[in-house]
């Protein structure tokens, strides 16, 4: 009988031992790049780790991705050792592999960060460089309370009247999306988007072309945290409904699936997510991608982790009091303690992996 709670870790290192540990018990294709870019807090080398399953051959690919947003790594990861331990690889129906990735983000993953060595957003990192980054005037509003000089009761107290005021201005879910939707101008901020391609956005897409080069059908899973009702696995589309997979998706998910263009969603809408890659790379495949976010606390109290984190990082003491409060702080309101919410992660990952699967042999 599998432990699911046993399946989740308290730190990356934890996690890569357990995954690459299941992965060669069910019999997986193990490869690993180095990230040559960062160490984690204790000095380790930091890897990105893929198990494969199934005939090289399959034309029909199921991927599952944790850790785009570096400390959502908890849950991913959990619920990709999880199917693992559960057999998942053993019941892929013919004609199906499976290409499991692990910690795409293990910076953050290590560092308890949602962004990267470089402070850049995965989920923001993957517009087209070449040419001029989507603009957000609302972040340029709010720049100043989003990362303020101390991290005291009173500037607290001041980004919040900053931020009443802009929602006040503009409404609430205008505040979610200048603060969320991605920025490009404020490296030192928050849901930063980058100048370049980052080491994940180039990794990510090798393992894209070498691995699933040959399939003709391709279903994405990427799994986060930190929206919705605590638990809940909510089933975003991450492509506009005007897309070609949208179609594919409403199909294979139903009303289970939401939108942020379509407003049914809790996210805001976001630029450059990692998932676009895929289609880029894989032109002649059907690609059909969703993320699956897990509700943990508030909006309002996540957010502000996020923002506490990035001053810890920009402006703070990593090794203080307040600094070690921060860190356990964050991970909590992505990563929530207790066996419950990672019964229920495990739950909705499971029915989510077998509608994608029926979605993958039925062409």
């Amino acid at each position: 009988m599998v432990s699911i709670p046993a399946c989740f870790s308290e730190s990356y290192a934890e996690a890569r031992t357990k995954f690459c540990g299941a992965a060669a018990t069910a019999g997986g294709a193990i490869r690993s790049w180095l990230n040559p870019h960062a160490r984690g807090p204790n000095g380790e080398r930091l890897f990105l780790d893929t198990a494969r399953f199934g005939p090289d051959d399959a034309p029909n690919m199921l991927v599952l991705i944790s850790s785009t947003h570096g400390v959502e790594g908890h849950c991913g990861s959990g619920a990709q050792i999880a199917w693992l331990a559960t057999g998942g690889a053993d019941k892929l129906p013919k004609d199906t592999g499976a290409l499991v990735v692990h910690a795409i983000n293990p910076y953050g993953f290590a560092w308890t960060r949602r962004v990267n060595e470089d402070n850049v957003d995965l989920n923001r990192n993957f517009v087209d460089h070449d040419k001029a980054y989507p603009k957000n005037e609302g972040y340029l509003a709010i720049a100043n309370a989003v990362l303020p000089q101390a991290w005291t009761e009173e500037s607290k107290a001041a980004t919040d009247r900053a931020f009443a005021a802009y929602a006040q201005k503009h409404g609430a879910f205008a505040l979610q999306g200048a603060i969320s939707g991605g920025q490009y101008t404020h490296p030192d901020g928050i849901f930063f988007g980058g100048t370049r391609p980052t080491w994940s956005n180039r990794t990510i897409r090798a393992i894209a072309r070498e691995e699933l080069g040959r399939a003709r059908r391709v279903g994405i899973i990427d799994f986060h945290t930190g929206l919705g009702p605590f638990g809940h696995g909510e089933l975003i589309c991450a492509v506009p409904p005007s897309a070609k997979s949208f179609p594919r998706a409403k199909a294979w998910y139903g009303e289970e699936l939401t939108s942020p263009e379509g407003g049914t969603s809790t996210s805001a809408i976001v630029v450059g997510v990692m998932t676009d890659a895929f289609p880029q790379e894989l032109p002649d495949a059907e690609v059909t991608p969703v993320a699956i976010e897990y509700g943990t606390y508030s909006v309002p109290e996540v957010l502000g982790a996020v923002r506490a984190d990035n001053w810890l990082h920009q402006r703070g003491d990593l090794a203080s009091p307040l600094g070690h409060d921060l860190k356990a702080d964050m991970k909590e309101r992505f990563f929530p303690a207790g066996d419950k919410w990672r019964e229920m992660v495990w739950t909705r990952a499971d029915q989510t992996i077998g509608w994608a699967l029926a979605g993958l042999t039925r062409g």
